[in-house]
């Protein structure tokens, strides 16, 4: 349902800011502290400071994943000069696992927005091999679609994002 107009991924312009149309094609599950992720949810940086837990699905343990988490909208939405910035970059992971049975290279930094509600998107694409995959130099200023490209990673087969803005301090007025 790539197109569809109901596609969670079009209504919240991921596809379009980040992606481009695509058909998922294998299970991706991304969890905080036993709570799934699922498209245009909410999570607060308190809850997203440790690296989630991914499962992976297919059948095939001959299939590789590389699996990239960004940020869009940094530093704010409404200038988003940075984007995207890059949290998380995993490579060589294993059909059937997770992260943690693939190679780290760039580590997990949990989001924490300043300004706005940012969109943090988890992108997994099929690698035609081991070992095909390399870090980028930095974290700003990456690009899904172009790092795909360079990669030869084709199409993702799974996407997902939540939505996260910065923890009001005391949840009440200021009072001076």
């Amino acid at each position: 349902m790539a197109g569809g107009s109901r596609d969670p991924l079009v209504v919240g312009r991921v596809i379009g800011d980040v992606l481009e149309p695509f058909e998922c094609s294998i299970p991706m599950r991304v969890t905080y502290s036993n709570r799934d992720v699922s498209n245009g949810c909410e999570f607060k940086p308190s809850q997203v400071v440790n690296q989630p837990r991914i499962n992976i699905g297919g059948d095939d343990l001959r299939n590789f994943y590389t699996l990239i988490a960004v940020d869009p909208d940094a530093p704010s939405p409404s200038d988003p000069n940075l984007r995207e910035y890059l949290h998380w970059l995993v490579t060589d992971i294993p059909a059937t696992t997770g992260p943690s049975f693939g190679h780290e290279v760039v580590t997990y930094e949990s989001p924490r927005p300043m300004m706005g509600i940012h969109r943090i998107v988890f992108v997994l694409f099929r690698q035609l091999g081991r070992e095909t995959v390399y870090a980028p130099g930095w974290r700003q200023n990456f690009n899904t679609k172009e790092f795909a490209e360079l990669y030869n990673l084709g199409l993702p087969v799974a996407a997902v994002y939540f939505n996260i803005q910065r923890e009001s301090g005391s949840g009440g007025r200021r009072l001076y």
